[in-house]
C-alpha cells in the first residue's frame, strides 16, 4: 500500500506541475465564461428585443428581412438566420466572421450588430480551447489542452485518494472540510488545497470527462459505443485530387447552381415539422447545392442544446431528413447532455454557477499546489 500511495502521490504531483499552467488558464477562462450568455443577452438587449406595434402587428417576410440585413453587409454572404418564437424577439442574420445583424421583424429597421462584449467572450473561448492561437497553431494547442484536461481528470481522481482520511472522526476531518482562515504559509495552502479539492472534485470530474468527449474523437465514439449506439461518421477532409476537382469545377458550379428557395419556405417547413417551436437556427450550405440545416429547439427539449435537426432541399425546401431529439439514440442524447453539462447550462442558472465555482476552485488548486510543490 505504501508503494501504491507513493506512485499515486508522485503522479499527482508531476501531473500538476507539468500541466498546471494550462490547467490554470482553462480554469480561469471557465470562470469568466460562467454567465457568458446572460451577460451577452443583457449587453445586446437593445438589438435583441423589440416592442411590437400592437397586438395584431404583422411581421415582414423573412426574405425581406434578410435582404435588408444584406444591404448592410453588401460584401458578405448570409450564413444563417436565428429565429425565436417570441413577439418581442428580433431576427438575427449571420454573416460568418462578420458576425450577426439584428433586424426588427415588424418594421425591417436594422437594430445593430453584436456587441464588443460578445467579441471579447469569443476571444476568451479561443483561450479556453486553443490557448489564444489561430490557424494551424490550433492543432497543437488543442492537443496540449486535451492532454492537460486528462491530467486534470487524473488530479481530481487521485486527489480524492490522497485526501481520504485514515480516521473519520470530526476532529480529523475538520481541517479537510472547512477553511481555517487563521493559518498562514504552507499550513494555509494545505488547508485550502484539501478543502477546495474535497468540495469541487466531483464537479471537476464531470467537467474534465465532458471536455475529453469534446476534445477526442475516440472518447466521443466510446460514449456512443457504451450506450449501444452507432457513432456518427467522421467528416473526412478531401484529398488532393478532390480539392483539384473542386477548384476546377467552382466556376461551372456557380453557373449551374439552382436558385435557392425562399427563407419563408424554409421557416414554414420547419414550423410544420415542429409545432410550437421555441427557437430555430437555419444554417445555409457554404458551397454547392448542399441542404439547408435547421436546428430546432422544441417545447419538450430538456435544455437549450437538445435540438431536433431538419435537413431541407436547398432549391425546393422539401424535407431530406428529419431527426427529432425525442427519437434520437441514447448515444446522441448523452452527447448532447455532455455539451450542456460541461458549461452547466443543462441544469440552468444553478448548474452554471456550480460549474463556474468548481472552475474557480481549479484556479486555487493550481496555486496552492504550486505553492506546496
Amino acid at each position: 500500500m505504501k508503494l501504491l500511495h507513493k506512485i499515486i502521490f508522485w503522479s499527482h504531483l508531476l501531473a500538476g506541475v507539468i500541466g498546471g499552467t494550462v490547467i490554470f488558464i482553462m480554469s480561469a477562462t471557465g470562470v469568466i465564461l460562467m454567465y457568458e450568455h446572460q451577460l451577452v443577452e443583457y449587453a445586446e438587449r437593445d438589438v435583441r428585443l423589440v416592442a411590437p406595434p400592437d397586438a395584431n402587428a404583422q411581421r415582414i417576410s423573412l426574405d425581406e428581412l434578410v435582404a435588408k440585413a444584406r444591404a448592410q453587409n453588401p460584401k458578405a454572404q448570409p450564413t444563417g438566420v436565428v429565429l425565436r418564437n417570441e413577439p418581442t424577439a428580433s431576427v438575427a442574420v449571420g454573416f460568418g466572421r462578420e458576425g450577426a445583424t439584428y433586424v426588427n421583424p415588424y418594421t425591417g429597421v436594422i437594430l445593430g450588430s453584436e456587441s464588443t462584449l460578445h467579441d471579447w467572450f469569443h476571444d476568451v473561448v479561443d483561450w479556453h480551447r486553443w490557448l489564444g492561437t489561430e490557424g494551424e497553431g490550433r492543432v497543437t494547442a488543442r492537443a496540449i489542452t486535451g492532454a492537460c484536461n486528462l491530467a486534470f481528470f487524473w488530479l481530481a481522481l487521485t486527489g480524492v485518494y490522497l485526501w481520504w482520511p485514515r480516521s473519520w472522526h470530526w476532529r480529523g476531518l475538520k481541517p479537510s472540510l472547512l477553511f481555517n482562515f487563521h493559518l498562514r504559509g504552507k499550513a494555509r495552502d494545505w488547508n485550502w488545497h484539501n478543502v477546495i479539492g474535497f468540495w469541487s472534485s466531483g464537479v471537476l470530474v464531470v467537467l474534465t470527462l465532458t471536455a475529453a468527449v469534446m476534445s477526442y474523437p475516440w472518447a466521443n465514439d466510446l460514449l456512443y459505443t457504451l450506450t449501444g449506439s452507432e457513432p456518427p461518421p467522421r467528416a473526412q477532409p478531401p484529398g488532393p485530387v478532390a480539392q483539384a476537382q473542386q477548384r476546377r469545377g467552382a466556376g461551372t458550379e456557380a453557373r449551374e447552381r439552382k436558385p435557392m428557395a425562399s427563407f419563408d419556405a424554409f421557416q414554414a417547413r420547419a414550423a410544420q415539422q415542429a409545432p410550437g417551436w421555441i427557437m430555430m437556427t437555419m444554417r445555409l450550405p457554404p458551397r454547392g447545392d448542399g441542404p439547408v440545416t435547421v436546428l430546432i429547439q422544441e417545447p419538450t427539449a430538456p435544455h437549450i442544446f437538445a435540438r431536433s435537426q431538419l435537413a431541407l432541399n436547398r432549391s425546393s425546401a422539401e424535407v431530406i431528413k428529419w431527426e427529432p431529439y425525442a427519437a434520437a439514440s441514447p448515444g446522441r442524447k448523452l452527447r448532447v447532455w455532455v455539451r450542456g453539462l460541461h458549461t452547466g447550462e443543462a441544469l440552468g442558472f444553478a448548474g452554471q454557477t456550480v460549474a463556474g465555482l468548481a472552475s474557480l476552485g481549479g484556479c486555487f488548486l493550481v496555486w496552492t499546489g504550486f505553492a506546496m510543490a
